[in-house]
């Protein structure tokens, strides 16, 4: 039988949990779907990042490029948290240190977003424009929910000369609102990737820009990633060698997490954001000589045989899944080809 730290690839003693948060310099997290959704803080957030600060430097990072980084620390206040615009790393920050790599510096730019990301490229020494009759050299396009056909037609027409780069913010397809879950910058940059047959540069996460752009202002040391989306936070943050949290009061849930493939898997999984400063389960593993595996996170115990899994100890759902994604991700076998135990991820 051998102990090992369950589905974190931190650095942690082999035999005792220890926290997430443990060792750690610099903090990065999401927002959307960690810190609040929609108008409303998550519960548990707040504290548990005022917590972290007292021993690591916390860093936002967010693909939401509608808000500018003052507006988005002055939002952060208002929940209480300690936090100045010098904190905060947008991907429209981002997306405008990439363009300043694709044209020369004061370039007229069409900007399809909104006041998050304009401001940004006006501050940078570009001329701002909404129309492709000024002969933009570049286009930027970010999110904003008051965007148009108007403005996607216009990117659309100066996308028209191959030669002209096209930078986007972000690919979110969705993003968590109050409401629930809305079309995100994805669903717009693919309206003009339809008209003109090409894909945009990508400055936002899971892309490396935002994350240089992010160690490069807060500093290397032992960074953390926290995240609710697989598919940006997870898969950039590995990408970027950055250990990672996926908490599970966003986006992706159970059911995403046992299907994770190699490049979107995260170092902790967590149930909020209480788990940063609490000991992390090892995860126990063995196997008996007819090949059954079993997985034990806590007092909760997942076996798998060829390509059933099942339940024997359910434990709590958060060690449930912990060990279930061991079992899954360790076998090297893709979820569909899955006979998987519904307790594992909340169905009948």
């Amino acid at each position: 039988m051998t102990t090992t730290p369950g589905t974190s690839t931190a650095p942690q003693p082999a035999e005792t949990p220890s926290a997430p948060i443990d060792g750690v310099d610099v903090v990065l997290t999401d927002l959307d779907g960690v810190v609040y959704r929609g108008r409303n803080a998550i519960p548990h957030a707040v504290d548990s990042l005022t917590r972290a600060s007292r021993t690591a430097r916390v860093g936002y990072i967010t693909n939401n490029a509608s808000r500018r980084p003052v507006d988005v620390a002055e939002h952060l206040e208002g929940y209480g948290l300690e936090v100045s615009e010098g904190d905060v790393v947008t991907s429209s920050q981002a997306g405008v240190q990439l363009l300043a790599t694709l044209v020369p510096a004061g370039s007229t730019v069409l900007v399809t977003g909104g006041l998050g990301l304009s401001s940004i490229v006006e501050a940078a020494g570009f001329t701002v424009t909404a129309s492709a009759d000024d002969a933009p050299a570049a286009v930027i396009q970010g999110f904003s929910p008051d965007l148009g056909w108007t403005e996607l037609a216009e990117a659309s027409f100066a996308l028209a000369d191959p030669d002209v780069p096209w930078v986007a913010t972000n690919m979110d397809w969705s993003i968590p609102v109050e409401r629930g879950i809305a079309p995100g910058n994805g669903t717009l940059v693919s309206a003009v990737h339809q008209a003109v047959g090409r894909m945009p540069v990508v400055a936002g996460k899971p892309e490396r820009p935002i994350f240089d752009t992010a160690i490069e202002r807060f500093g290397g040391g032992r960074t953390l990633f926290i995240g609710d989306r697989l598919d940006t936070d997870i898969k950039g943050a590995n990408d970027a060698g950055i250990p990672s949290v996926l908490v599970l009061t966003g986006i992706d849930q159970a059911k995403q997490v046992l299907a994770a493939d190699q490049r979107s898997r995260p170092s902790f999984v967590l149930e909020d954001l209480r788990g940063l400063s609490e000991p992390y389960p090892v995860t126990v593993r063995r196997e008996d000589p007819d090949g059954t595996r079993y997985a034990t996170v806590g007092t909760a115990t997942v076996a798998m045989r060829g390509h059933v899994v099942r339940v024997l100890d359910a434990g709590s759902a958060i060690d449930r899944l912990r060990a279930g994604s061991t079992i899954i991700w360790e076998s090297g076998l893709a979820i569909y080809g899955l006979d998987v135990d519904p307790q594992l991820y909340g169905g009948e």
